[in-house]
């Protein structure tokens, strides 16, 4: 017994031995949560006060289940079966086998996945003959989970208008097919067995005589059908009942979109009269000053539970913060500081790059593309391999080439267009009698077929015409309207991030116009600048990323990294609008969130955590010029070490001068904008008559002064003091200065 409790701090003994009661852990990041619930379990039966058969341990992934069961197996002299250890969803489908009777399902009934499901109500909406334009079966999907996983079955649905109740109509007979068929969907799963829980008393009873000690991982990530799901094991209000042992942190609930209640902590804690609060505040993976700026953070969120995390490692290094020009002169930045680690000796599997937002990928990945550096992007796709991209790409190859049957495949009839699979099949057919391409043998088709694989045929011709009068990001702009793409993914309930990454194309496209100088002379060779763009992206899309498991730098968003830790995290675009998102802005819940998952990008760094923000950044297809975040602000001055602005690549001397490496300068007292570099001798005119030292208006910033300038021609940019607005560096031929 002592051997499993050495080495726990005085707050872990404390949780892991408590008595049998109602206890909250308030596990703060790098605490060690969970070797305290593992301990806690495993302590539990060497002490006798519970068997493995009387324990019901929660989580949410099937990888730290088994994680659990696997130290939990290290850690017990008796076999670990007896335990019911899983995820919500693996426990209910456990539950519902063994009563599947008493839960009205089938003994082998089926489950189906995210991808299943949508096949299922396709299926539906055809039998019914349903218009699958206005009620689009990945909406309704949507709406059914939801639905679902709030418990509320078809009857109980507040239908206002027409459309919900035609929608609420098909969600019964949804279920009235599953029914039939003997399948469940993920959230059936665990709303069937909370019913049967619920109205089947023996059962239930059961299960609270046989589970004594329940004990939750995450539970700051549980909804509301989650908890109430537990409720139904612990019966809070018998005396003698199950003891409820919650492990979370408050401070990292970032799943609010995903339907996550923090709220569950508070009512837990109030519903269940739990006397035990411990707080887990001993960090074992951040320096001292990382942990600073965490609390600082967070402390500006008014629902808390509370705790402040601290280590005895030391204070480390000052947080690096960096202001870029342009969001491409921060990805070269962030590149050239990986560069340098590396050179110094730090595997690059240790450096991860954080940001807000899929889309921002994309120039991170083509300048480590550029540099040679492998990378690979955690829990997702790399940007030219996203779905939305690839159908976007698979249009424009279809422009730059009629014959390219993958392509002409892929999207025939995506977004749906009323081609199906038999109009398919006969062009097939139809193209191996003729030896021609899909698309060349469309003119040979008759009757329905003919006329509807016609009609896409001339869409693809309307766009290739669209390549002699528009530059290229224009022309991938048309496409994504005239394709449908944009209005698909704008009725898709999640397509925000997709819209977001067509957005990032067009920047990859005017990127792409700028890097190649591609001028007068190139835009008269249309097809061909767009047949490079394609290959660019193709290479880009190749086999550059690393292998899973090689020594390569890991990229991500911030909601993918909880849980993961890194010697070197860098934190891009911390921009008002980004991050914060401007989704979640004007909300103080959404704000709260966005803080949240503030502190959780910054909690992932061991050693050293570089910031970084763009005065200018492409996004939706334009420069926006964006204040940084507020987030820079909220973070101890003292803690900071600002870093030099680089000059333009194109100039010949930056006004700061020198490398941007090693050196810093002193925010201003505003806070908002850095001491401006001295003004160049010479006070030639700047395009359209302007001169350093002259008063001007910017639509967005207001009115400012000229104190430095740099460039020339197209490439000229003024750095101008907009007072509140700060210190910016402006692009002359895009920024439409005025003379004030």
């Amino acid at each position: 017994m002592s051997k499993l409790l050495a080495n726990l701090n005085p707050e872990q003994l404390q949780a892991v031995t408590l008595p049998p009661q109602h206890a909250l852990i308030l596990a703060g990041a790098g605490s060690g949560k969970t070797r305290v619930l593992t301990t806690r379990i495993a302590w539990l039966i060497q002490s006798g006060q519970a068997d493995p058969g009387g324990i019901l341990a929660v989580t949410f992934t099937n990888k730290a289940a088994k994680e659990m069961l696997a130290r939990l197996g290290a850690m017990l002299p008796v076999s670990t079966r007896g335990m019911w250890v899983g995820t919500f969803h693996g426990l209910a489908n456990r539950l519902l086998r063994a009563h599947h009777r008493d839960a009205g399902l089938p003994q082998l009934f089926q489950i189906l996945d995210s991808a299943d499901q949508l096949a299922a109500i396709k299926r539906l909406l055809k039998t019914l003959n349903v218009d699958d334009e206005k009620f689009p079966p990945k909406e309704l999907q949507h709406f059914i989970n939801g639905q679902k996983e709030t418990g509320v079955r078809p009857h109980a649905v507040e239908a206002w208008d027409d459309y919900t109740r035609h929608r609420v109509q098909l969600y019964q007979a949804y279920e009235a097919q599953c029914q039939r068929e003997g399948v469940v969907d993920f959230a059936e799963l665990l709303l069937r067995s909370y019913e049967l829980l619920e109205r089947n008393e023996p059962v239930r009873r059961h299960y609270q005589r046989r589970f004594r000690h329940i004990l939750v991982d995450e539970f700051q990530d549980t909804n509301r059908l989650q908890y109430r799901w537990l409720k139904q094991f612990a019966d809070e209000g018998r005396e003698g009942g199950a003891s409820m042992f919650c492990v979370g942190d408050d401070d990292q609930s970032i799943y609010g979109f995903r339907g996550a209640e923090v709220g569950n902590m508070r009512d837990f804690e109030r519903e269940f009269r739990v006397d035990s609060v411990i707080r887990l505040e001993q960090n074992y993976r951040s320096r001292g000053n990382i942990l600073d700026a965490a609390n600082a953070i967070i402390r500006h969120n008014a629902n808390r539970l509370g705790k402040n995390l601290w280590t005895d490692q030391g204070a480390g290094e000052p947080i690096r913060v960096f202001e870029a020009y342009a969001d491409i002169d921060e990805a070269r930045w962030i590149v050239e500081e990986i560069q340098s680690l590396v050179r110094e000796g730090l595997m690059r599997a240790e450096i991860a790059l954080l940001y807000r937002s899929n889309a921002q990928s994309r120039v991170l990945e083509h300048q480590l593309f550029s540099a040679g550096i492998p990378y690979r992007v955690y829990g997702g796709l790399r940007f030219f391999e996203r779905q939305e991209i690839k159908h976007a790409l698979a249009y424009l190859r279809l422009i730059a080439n009629a014959d390219d049957d993958t392509a002409f495949a892929r999207v025939v009839n995506f977004p749906t267009r009323g081609i199906g699979a038999r109009s398919i099949e006969v062009l097939q057919d139809a193209a191996r009698v003729y030896a021609t391409s899909l698309y060349a043998t469309v003119p040979h088709l008759t009757g329905k077929p003919g006329t509807v694989l016609a009609q896409f045929v001339r869409l693809i011709e309307d766009m290739r015409r669209d390549t002699t009068r528009l530059p290229l990001p224009e022309l991938v702009d048309h496409v994504l309207e005239l394709s449908g793409l944009r209005a698909h993914y704008k009725a898709e309930k999640e397509g925000r991030e997709r819209l977001e990454n067509l957005d990032e194309l067009l920047n990859a496209a005017a990127n792409f116009l700028a890097e190649a100088d591609a001028g007068a002379e190139a835009m008269q060779q249309d097809h061909a600048l767009l047949a490079d763009f394609l290959a660019h992206a193709s290479l880009e899309a190749g086999e550059h990323q690393a292998d899973q498991g090689s020594d390569a730098v890991q990229l991500m968003t911030v909601h993918s990294s909880k849980g993961l830790e890194f010697d070197v995290v860098f934190l891009s675009g911390l921009e008002e609008g980004l991050f914060p998102h401007e989704n979640s802005i004007l909300e103080p819940t959404g704000l709260e969130e966005e803080r949240r998952l503030m502190y959780v990008a910054v909690t992932r760094a061991r050693e050293r955590l570089y910031l970084s923000f763009a005065q200018s950044r492409m996004l939706h297809g334009q420069t926006r010029y964006n204040l940084r975040s507020r987030f820079l602000e909220e973070f101890p001055p003292a803690l900071l070490k600002w870093l030099t602005p680089p000059s333009v690549r194109t100039s010949t001397a930056g006004a700061f001068g020198g490398s941007a490496r090693g050196s810093y300068y002193t925010p201003s007292s505003s806070g908002r904008s850095p001491r401006p570099a001295p003004p160049p001798t010479a006070s030639a005119p700047l395009p359209g008559g302007l001169r350093v030292g002259q008063l001007v208006r910017h639509a967005r910033f207001g009115q400012g002064v000229i104190i430095a300038a740099e460039g020339s021609g197209s490439d000229a940019r003024a750095q101008i003091n907009f007072g509140d607005a700060g210190v910016k560096w402006l692009l002359l031929a895009v920024a439409k200065l005025e003379a004030a």
